[in-house]
């Protein structure tokens, strides 16, 4: 955990405009900064920078935040990886608090082993015949090979023991590198995991080596392997070539998605830069929202058999919850006989550019393929189609899209858009039948025989203090619930902020957002659609958030808000003229905690 006093340390000595000069090219309006928004396309400057407020905001899409925040959003950062990164801008060291329930640290070790072994390999990939005389028949020039960073792994047990200073160092284990076991008669085995495979290393938004792919060179098994998860990598999250592409998703606000390595470097060969690769796994909610966050189109490539088929809809359903009006989602089926990799290279760049101009919406797959699965002339056959498109709505966020899509589901199947909504609608909950909070009451009351009334939720409106930050802890509070069960000083919290977290703490512990705002859409339907709007246009993705992360932004924003009370309070007494010599001791003792804090 870092300590929330150096974070605030640290964003005192960045500059925001630096941070984002260095990806944005700005101009001075005024007492803020101009200039192109990176996170959608426009012709006309939106996006402005405030140095005053350390704040940068977009008036066309609305993404807004700190310097971490834009980190974060920009290049793909988490939310640990964004605070190192801007120390060490400013030569500052991050240092660590362990507490309960804290992840195991990440060894620096692990990252400069993994360095070396791409090194390793790319140099046996110069000394190998073999190795170039394979790539070469894939297509792959010298010029390609060398932007990928790609090597060869010799056939040989113990190879990398050339490449580091301790092969028996425990490291190498956790790097995934070296395999160790037990061999016969008990005694242990220290071998390469990696022999005889074409390397491709799998690298972070900040293009270090986090892990690889190894593919085999002859007929061997398996195909493929990857590193395994570590404490640096894990498949279901990191995408390849992510970091290659990053420029030119951003310019061409598009991903394209592929199953293989060597589709992604093929591509970029023949001019297509902006393609990335899921890693041996099906792409998963993490890859869509890590995609999201850069881009506003994201189309699927796959082959057009029944297994290419079967990958897209996991793609599919991975994409539901994260589909916003904003972000286009597609799907593109090669040619049975063809892969992204030997499409374009029989085709080429206008080729393959004329096929990714036939992907389908996610709206239009999703209906293609559930009327393919029931016979639709018949009554059974609709209500098996409605009966399938019921999950598929459900994980659809409240939005335009869901709304389109209902109509469509509804007039394919027969029903009314009333009745479908009722039919998808969630069963009978204890909230629905136990009445559930009631809007306009505040924080609990406490009966006179001492026992605590049903808690009510708390009004929508009036909002105190400053909007976004309020609007920001209810959402971390409602996606990490946790938060609201540490005791807080509230004197100076804003009193609609103060009856949330009241609010939260009765409610059952582990209680998810979806839980939550089902509980409030029974007595506050405002509160319920604003905190659901809110999760939906979340930028910086706070349900991606570990515990740890998302308490340290908790913490750094009630500091801000309590920070805010203490001067608004200071200022009235200051109005009203301190006349008594209470308003006077107050006043002072005021201004002693604001130079505390």
């Amino acid at each position: 955990m870092i300590p929330q006093a150096f974070i605030q340390d640290l964003l005192a000595r960045v500059d925001i405009v630096d941070v984002v000069g260095r990806h944005v090219q700005m101009r001075k309006a005024g007492t803020n900064f101009l200039g192109l928004c990176p996170f959608h396309a426009e012709k006309s400057p939106s996006f402005t920078v405030s140095p005053a407020k350390q704040f940068y905001h977009c008036f066309g899409c609305g993404a807004h935040g700190s310097a971490v925040g834009f980190l974060m959003e920009h290049s793909g950062m988490n939310y640990v990886d964004a605070i190192e990164d801007l120390a060490r801008s400013v030569g500052m060291s991050v240092p660590r608090q362990e507490g309960p329930g804290d992840a195991p640290r990440r060894d620096p070790g692990l990252l400069e082993l993994l360095a070396q072994a791409a090194q390793f390999y790319k140099n046996r990939l110069r000394e190998s015949e073999r190795a170039i005389a394979y790539l070469k028949g894939r297509g792959l020039t010298g010029e390609t090979a060398a932007r990928y960073a790609i090597g060869y792994a010799p056939d040989a047990w113990r190879g990398l023991q050339a490449a580091v200073a301790d092969y028996d160092a425990r490291e190498l284990v956790d790097a995934g590198l070296v395999i160790d076991s037990e061999g016969d008669e008990g005694k242990r085995k220290r071998y390469d995991r990696f022999r005889d495979r074409i390397m491709f290393p799998i690298r972070n938004p900040r293009g270090q080596v986090i892990g690889f792919g190894g593919r085999v060179l002859d007929a061997g098994e398996p195909k493929y392997m990857n590193s395994p998860e570590t404490a640096l990598f894990s498949k279901g999250r990191e995408l390849y070539g992510l970091f290659e592409a990053r420029d030119s998703l951003r310019q061409g606000d598009c991903a394209i998605v592929v199953e293989g390595y060597m589709d992604v470097v093929m591509l970029a060969q023949h001019g297509v830069a902006n393609a990335v690769a899921t890693l041996g796994t099906a792409t998963t909610p993490d890859h869509v929202r890590k995609l999201a966050r850069i881009v506003d189109r994201v189309v699927f490539a796959f082959d057009g058999d029944e297994a290419g088929r079967k990958a897209a809809w996991r793609a599919l359903e991975a994409c539901l919850p994260h589909a916003a009006d904003t972000k286009r989602m597609e799907f593109l089926f090669l040619p049975s006989d063809h892969d992204p990799d030997s499409y374009v290279r029989e085709h080429g760049l206008a080729g393959f550019e004329r096929l990714l101009g036939e992907a389908v919406p996610l709206s239009e797959f999703m209906i293609g393929e559930l009327s393919s699965r029931a016979d639709l002339t018949e009554p059974e056959g609709r209500a098996r189609f409605l009966a399938l498109a019921r999950p598929l709505l459900q994980a659809l966020p409240p939005a335009a899209l869901r709304m389109q899509l209902l109509h469509r589901v509804a007039e394919v199947g027969a029903v009314g858009a009333a009745e479908l909504e009722r039919f998808i609608a969630p069963g009978d909950s204890p909230a629905h039948r136990g009445g559930g909070p009631q809007a306009g009451q505040g924080a609990a009351a406490h009966s006179s025989r001492g026992q605590r009334q049903p808690l009510r939720a708390p009004q929508l409106r009036p909002r105190a203090g400053p909007l976004e930050l309020v609007a920001r802890v209810r959402l971390l509070c409602a996606l990490h619930p946790a938060l609201a069960r540490a005791q807080v000083d509230e004197e100076f919290l804003p009193p609609e902020l103060v009856q949330w977290v009241d609010w939260l703490r009765a409610q059952p512990a582990g209680s998810s957002l979806a839980a939550i705002c089902e509980v409030l859409r029974v007595s506050d339907p405002a509160r319920a659609a604003d905190l659901e709007r809110d999760a939906a246009a979340d930028r910086t993705l706070s349900a991606e958030m570990s515990f740890d992360e998302a308490r340290d932004e908790y913490d750094g924003a009630l500091a801000q808000l309590r920070e805010r009370g203490v001067r608004e309070r200071i200022d009235a007494l200051a109005q009203d003229g301190l006349v008594t010599d209470a308003e006077r001791a107050r006043y002072l003792e005021l201004l002693s905690m604001r130079r505390k804090h």
